[in-house]
Protein backbone atom coordinates (compact mmCIF):
# COMPACT_ATOMS: atom_id res chain seq x y z
CA UNK A 1 0.00 0.00 0.00
CA UNK A 2 1.45 3.30 -1.03
CA UNK A 3 1.39 6.31 1.21
CA UNK A 4 -0.88 9.09 -0.07
CA UNK A 5 -1.78 7.08 -3.14
CA UNK A 6 1.82 6.84 -4.33
CA UNK A 7 3.09 3.42 -5.20
CA UNK A 8 6.66 2.30 -5.40
CA UNK A 9 7.96 2.08 -8.93
CA UNK A 10 9.57 -1.09 -10.12
CA UNK A 11 13.19 -0.58 -11.02
CA UNK A 12 14.85 -2.46 -13.85
CA UNK A 13 18.10 -2.42 -11.90
CA UNK A 14 19.01 -4.99 -9.33
CA UNK A 15 21.63 -5.03 -6.61
CA UNK A 16 24.40 -7.50 -7.45
CA UNK A 17 28.05 -7.93 -6.60
CA UNK A 18 30.43 -6.13 -8.92
CA UNK A 19 32.26 -9.43 -9.35
CA UNK A 20 30.51 -12.61 -10.37
CA UNK A 21 33.17 -15.06 -9.25
CA UNK A 22 31.04 -16.55 -6.44
CA UNK A 23 34.23 -17.07 -4.45
CA UNK A 24 33.36 -14.82 -1.55
CA UNK A 25 35.39 -11.82 -2.69
CA UNK A 26 34.67 -8.51 -1.07
CA UNK A 27 33.46 -6.70 -4.17
CA UNK A 28 31.03 -3.91 -3.42
CA UNK A 29 27.37 -4.17 -4.32
CA UNK A 30 26.24 -1.80 -7.02
CA UNK A 31 23.10 -1.04 -8.97
CA UNK A 32 23.65 -2.23 -12.53
CA UNK A 33 21.51 -3.02 -15.54
CA UNK A 34 21.36 -6.37 -17.33
CA UNK A 35 23.86 -5.36 -20.03
CA UNK A 36 26.34 -4.14 -17.44
CA UNK A 37 25.80 -7.38 -15.52
CA UNK A 38 26.86 -9.38 -18.57
CA UNK A 39 29.98 -7.25 -18.86
CA UNK A 40 30.98 -7.84 -15.23
CA UNK A 41 30.57 -11.60 -15.61
CA UNK A 42 33.81 -11.63 -17.57
CA UNK A 43 35.64 -9.29 -15.21
CA UNK A 44 38.33 -10.71 -12.95
CA UNK A 45 38.23 -10.58 -9.18
CA UNK A 46 40.54 -8.19 -7.47
CA UNK A 47 42.65 -9.16 -4.51
CA UNK A 48 44.17 -6.91 -1.90
CA UNK A 49 47.69 -8.14 -1.23
CA UNK A 50 50.06 -6.33 1.14
CA UNK A 51 53.59 -7.07 2.24
CA UNK A 52 54.34 -5.65 5.67
CA UNK A 53 57.90 -4.90 6.65
CA UNK A 54 60.48 -2.44 7.89
CA UNK A 55 62.44 -2.15 4.66
CA UNK A 56 65.06 -4.85 5.23
CA UNK A 57 66.34 -7.27 2.58
CA UNK A 58 63.97 -10.03 3.73
CA UNK A 59 60.97 -7.75 3.35
CA UNK A 60 62.00 -6.75 -0.16
CA UNK A 61 62.58 -10.42 -1.05
CA UNK A 62 59.03 -11.27 0.04
CA UNK A 63 57.70 -8.34 -1.97
CA UNK A 64 59.47 -9.55 -5.12
CA UNK A 65 58.35 -13.16 -4.55
CA UNK A 66 54.76 -12.00 -4.14
CA UNK A 67 54.88 -9.93 -7.33
CA UNK A 68 56.32 -12.91 -9.23
CA UNK A 69 53.61 -15.21 -7.88
CA UNK A 70 50.82 -12.80 -8.86
CA UNK A 71 52.20 -12.47 -12.39
CA UNK A 72 52.75 -16.21 -12.86
CA UNK A 73 49.20 -16.97 -11.63
CA UNK A 74 47.73 -14.33 -13.93
CA UNK A 75 45.83 -12.62 -11.12
CA UNK A 76 44.59 -9.07 -11.22
CA UNK A 77 46.01 -7.83 -7.95
CA UNK A 78 48.04 -4.88 -6.80
CA UNK A 79 50.80 -5.75 -4.37
CA UNK A 80 51.30 -2.97 -1.83
CA UNK A 81 54.35 -2.56 0.40
CA UNK A 82 53.56 -1.18 3.88
CA UNK A 83 56.34 0.12 6.11
CA UNK A 84 54.29 2.27 8.52
CA UNK A 85 54.48 0.64 11.95
CA UNK A 86 51.06 1.97 12.98
CA UNK A 87 49.42 0.22 10.01
CA UNK A 88 51.44 -2.95 10.63
CA UNK A 89 50.31 -3.00 14.27
CA UNK A 90 46.72 -2.65 13.07
CA UNK A 91 46.98 -6.08 11.46
CA UNK A 92 48.21 -7.63 14.72
CA UNK A 93 51.46 -8.75 13.12
CA UNK A 94 54.36 -9.18 15.51
CA UNK A 95 56.95 -10.70 13.16
CA UNK A 96 58.06 -9.36 9.81
CA UNK A 97 58.04 -9.72 6.91
CA UNK A 98 54.34 -10.56 6.75
CA UNK A 99 51.93 -11.26 3.92
CA UNK A 100 48.34 -9.97 4.17
CA UNK A 101 45.63 -11.07 1.71
CA UNK A 102 42.25 -9.30 1.77
CA UNK A 103 42.99 -7.87 5.21
CA UNK A 104 43.98 -11.18 6.85
CA UNK A 105 47.58 -12.02 7.77
CA UNK A 106 48.44 -15.33 6.08
CA UNK A 107 52.22 -15.57 6.68
CA UNK A 108 54.50 -13.95 9.25
CA UNK A 109 58.20 -14.02 9.97
CA UNK A 110 59.20 -15.90 6.81
CA UNK A 111 60.68 -14.95 3.48
CA UNK A 112 58.60 -17.04 1.11
CA UNK A 113 59.57 -18.25 -2.34
CA UNK A 114 57.23 -17.46 -5.26
CA UNK A 115 55.96 -21.07 -5.26
CA UNK A 116 55.04 -20.83 -1.57
CA UNK A 117 53.22 -17.54 -2.14
CA UNK A 118 51.30 -19.17 -5.01
CA UNK A 119 50.15 -21.98 -2.72
CA UNK A 120 48.95 -19.47 -0.12
CA UNK A 121 47.12 -17.43 -2.75
CA UNK A 122 45.48 -20.55 -4.20
CA UNK A 123 44.16 -21.50 -0.76
CA UNK A 124 43.00 -17.97 -0.05
CA UNK A 125 41.57 -17.25 -3.51
CA UNK A 126 39.69 -20.50 -4.08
Amino acid sequence: MGLFGLKKKKHTEEKVHACSCQRGCHAAETNITETEKKRTDTAACTLSIKVLGTGCASCHALLESTKQAVVSMGLYAEVEYVTDMAQIAGYGVMRMPALVVNGNPVAMGKTLKPEEVEEILKKTYS
